[in-house]
């Protein structure tokens, strides 16, 4: 299982009302992997992560998904907004909720659940939080509390659209971290969408880059001696 295939695009083309976003795309991804995708603004980013959820169908092509995907077992940490910021539960509450697709029929959530969740807590180092407000936690708590409660859905992947947007430079530096520890300590495989690559770098593996008319995908090393890595390195000076 360790190089299993976890998600595979098979000449996709993504798009809304029959006009592609993107078109043509080849890649997969396995358990263990750490990609991340970039790319200038519109250029078909969370197109792309829509197809990966199972939340847009691909105009062309397949996307395939290991059995173990199918029902929803994806961890997915997206873009916050003001309105999520300030939504009136305990960290407890927003952390157990990552369980929702587990649920089924029942109507509370089992022994096994919460366990989940108070260890998927632990984890991140935010179990003495459990009992406060999520709302008046800091930009980094929060991020640390919607990482535990993709956690309590992930088997196997997890999938983040600019995770570090509106932290701190600290507080980004431990989401990574903490990325980085699941990642290689646990075997869960990583996707993220950042405009942070120079950070992302330091961990990541694979790089997939998203251009308007191109795409570059290959190892981190690979991407740096890359048109678009130097690109990129020369806007970042």
């Amino acid at each position: 299982m360790e190089n299993a295939e976890l998600l595979a695009c098979r000449d996709v083309s993504l798009g809304y009302e029959g006009q592609s976003v993107l078109s043509h795309l080849n890649f997969s991804i396995r358990a263990g992997d750490y990609l991340c995708i970039v790319g200038d603004n519109g250029s078909g980013k969370s197109t792309l992560l829509r197809g990966l959820l199972g939340l847009l169908s691909p105009l062309s092509g397949e996307i395939l998904r290991a059995p173990e995907l199918r029902q929803g077992a994806i961890g997915y940490l997206p873009q916050q907004t003001r309105a999520q910021r300030d939504f009136p539960a305990t960290v407890y509450e927003v952390v157990l909720s990552g369980c929702l697709n587990q649920k089924g029929v029942r109507f509370f959530y089992s022994a096994a659940q919460k366990s989940a969740a108070l260890m998927n807590m632990g984890k991140l180092g935010i179990l003495e939080l459990k009992d406060e407000s999520y709302r008046d936690l800091s930009g980094g708590q929060q991020q640390r509390v919607l990482l535990a409660r993709a956690l309590c859905a992930a088997k196997r992947l997890l999938i983040l659209d600019e995770p570090i947007t509106g932290l701190d430079p600290a507080a980004a530096q431990d989401l990574y971290k903490t990325l980085a520890y699941l990642n290689q300590k646990e075997g869960m495989a990583v996707v993220m969408v950042t405009h942070d690559l120079k950070a992302a770098l330091q961990s990541t593996r694979t790089v997939l880059h998203i251009g308007r008319d191109n795409y570059f995908l290959g190892t981190a090393a690979e991407f740096l001696v890359s048109p678009q890595g130097r690109r990129f390195q020369e806007e970042s000076i």
